[in-house]
């Protein structure tokens, strides 16, 4: 009888060791879920307050940024909107690369090797090569409107036709005695010394009688309001005087290309303005 309760004691014992390693177990995994929670917690704390912190300093750095530009736009409508456009026009180096714009007057003479590819606009007239269908277009679009009295009274001219001119318009003001100084001064705010003249590019063109009756003509009125659709402006523009040095001209006009001529036009710059930028004297 001893030995069966002896038994049944070391049983109970057993049973007893067994359930508490039980217990444990259960409690240890039950403290493992718990901390595996807390670090879910723990992290995902932090990443939202890190993204709160991120898109507050976002946040700030758009308004930085807003007033930035609004302070930009106020002191550029406190000055003047174009001079604030062509300072970024001038930017763009590229700009004084294109063939479609490059300058031409006293300050900026062709050098003496320059040539162009002409063609024929008429019998005796000549264009560059690479703008002459837009000047073509320009004027039958002008004729087929209604505007039948309109003509290329010059275009091209050499070096040397420019020379007798000039020479020619020095004798005119000499012979109305005016002296070699006052006859110079005077032929320079309408002619360009040569070398200097944008006709030997190729690119400039005189309308009719070569006068400022022209803008009182249709075809000046549908010159402003259309020849930027072709390619081409008013290269010596009546507020420009001061900036290129040359009297008005309605009948001159300039081919500048198409996205050139557009921005020119909207942003009412001249050529000297658009190429030169901050940099005009």
């Amino acid at each position: 009888m001893r030995k069966k309760g002896g038994k049944e004691k070391l049983n109970r014992l057993a049973n007893t060791h067994v359930l508490q390693l039980a217990i444990i177990l259960f409690l240890l995994i039950i403290i493992a879920v718990v901390v595996i929670v807390a670090r879910k917690v723990i992290l995902n704390d932090g990443r939202a307050a890190n993204s709160e912190t991120s898109e507050i300093s976002n946040n700030d750095n758009f308004e930085q940024s807003q007033n930035t530009t609004n302070s930009t736009n106020e002191t550029g409508t406190e000055n003047e909107t174009n001079t604030t456009d062509t300072v970024t026009v001038s930017n763009n180096l590229s700009l004084l690369d294109d063939w479609q714009i490059r300058l031409v007057n006293r300050e900026n003479p062709l050098p003496d090797d320059f040539t162009v590819e002409l063609e024929n606009l008429d019998a005796s007239r000549k264009f560059d090569k690479r703008a002459i269908e837009p000047l073509k277009q320009m004027i039958f679009d002008m004729r087929d409107q209604g505007i039948k009295n309109i003509w290329a009274q010059s275009t091209y001219r050499s070096i040397e036709y420019q020379k007798g001119l000039y020479e020619k318009s020095i004798n005119k003001y000499l012979k109305q005695g005016k002296s070699q100084e006052e006859a110079q001064k005077l032929t320079d705010e309408y002619i360009n010394r040569p070398g200097t003249s944008e006709h030997h590019l190729g690119l400039a063109v005189d309308f009719n009688n070569v006068d400022e009756g022209f803008e009182n003509t249709k075809a000046y009125k549908w010159l402003l309001e259309n020849a930027s659709d072709y390619g081409f402006i008013l290269r010596y523009p009546k507020e420009k005087e001061d900036i290129t040095g040359i009297e008005y001209e309605p009948w001159h006009w300039r081919y500048v290309g198409l996205e050139h001529a557009k921005k020119m036009k909207e942003q009412n710059l001249c050529l000297e303005e658009y190429v030169l930028g901050s940099r005009l004297v």
